[in-house]
């Protein structure tokens, strides 16, 4: 979804290397000599397949299906986020990272439950795992918080997947599980140490002080790997610093009301209980524009038609957005997403 997924810009096993650091060279790929598609047409015909089926799925739960603009004024402000700039005639305009900001506008002016089959643009995203134009689902139901969020898209994992229901454990227990560590109580140092003791490879790009990109790292190389092995895993509650655009709900230990799903350790669908508080939504985004600077990158549009939507009035709701590209890879058993979609970065 919006933000970096609605996904996050991950550091993804076998593509350290690949980021915001390379993206320059990514824009312009040599031209591939063979014309053909890297998927084969049992492969397409199951995207096809797939994408009826979700249709069907929420046709059939009384959502709408929406479009809105690729282009737009509007840019989700993310740190990892570098979304594709287009100039026309004097305006700015940006290629969307997730059709977050105008669904959200469509629930301020009322709308029912909404989703969206669209493309979405991320610079620098190239990998096995990655394509800078992918193909993205995102819904929205007014009305929904966290439980009805993950219920929502544990039922769309199985209708689409067929491997069962999805299990939740939530991101504390499964950090102190599989990497030995409580994300709520750690500071940096032990991040760092918890990384060290199993080993865990450090890109030389990761600051030593960037609490949530060690969680990232750990994430990748250590608690992931572990995730939907036996059936959909949904991940939830997440450190306040990982909200993105989700609410945060003011426990003993405060939490981020965020959920993630995961197939064979591979991160599908990123949900959130929306923020509906514009002056915190400010804040973040000048957190995150701060952050980019900091990072050497430039500062993205702080204002947007989305505040203020928010300003007169967003809905409680419960947002994901799904990365239908790695649904179907999963699906068709493959290991990169080249092998199920037509022309991917190098041959378009």
């Amino acid at each position: 979804m919006g933000g970096d997924s609605r996904r996050r810009s991950r550091l993804v096993l076998g593509e350290l290397a690949t980021g915001v650091a390379s993206y320059s060279r990514m824009t312009a790929p040599p031209l591939h000599p063979d014309f053909r598609p890297t998927a084969n047409w049992d492969a397409l015909r199951l995207w096809a397949v797939m994408l009826a089926r979700l249709r069907r799925f929420f046709a059939e739960r009384g959502f709408i299906e929406v479009q809105t603009p690729l282009l737009s004024a509007d840019t989700v402000i993310d740190r990892h986020l570098d979304p594709f700039r287009v100039e026309d005639a004097g305006r700015t305009l940006w290629l969307q990272t997730s059709p977050e900001f105008a669904m959200k506008r469509l629930l301020a002016s009322g709308a029912p439950a909404i989703y969206q089959v669209t493309r979405s643009f991320r610079q620098g995203e190239c990998g096995p795992l990655h394509n800078p134009e992918f193909t993205i689902v995102e819904w929205y139901r007014p009305g929904d918080g966290l439980e009805e969020g993950m219920i929502l898209l544990s039922d769309l994992a199985e209708a689409m997947l067929g491997r069962g229901p999805a299990e939740r454990v939530s991101y504390r227990d499964a950090f102190i599980l599989h990497a030995g560590v409580d994300p709520l109580a750690a500071d940096v140092a032990s991040l760092r140490r918890a990384a060290a003791e199993h080993g865990v490879a450090t890109p030389e790009s990761l600051d030593a002080l960037d609490r949530d990109g060690w969680f990232d790292l750990l994430l990748v190389g250590l608690v992931a790997p572990h995730l939907g092995r036996t059936q959909p895993t949904i991940l939830f509650d997440y450190p306040p610093s990982q909200a993105a655009l989700a609410r945060v709900r003011p426990d003993t230990q405060p939490v981020a009301e965020r959920f993630e799903l995961f197939v064979d350790g591979i991160e599908l669908a990123n949900g959130y209980h929306e923020l509906t508080d514009a002056a915190e939504l400010r804040r973040r985004n000048a957190e995150a524009n701060h952050r980019r600077e900091q990072d050497g990158k430039m500062p993205l549009p702080e204002e947007s038609r989305l505040l203020a939507a928010m300003d007169r009035g967003l809905p409680s709701a419960a947002g994901v957005a799904l990365g239908f590209d790695r649904l179907v890879m999963l699906a068709a058993g493959a290991k990169t997403l080249a092998a199920v979609t037509p022309f991917p970065w190098d041959r378009a």
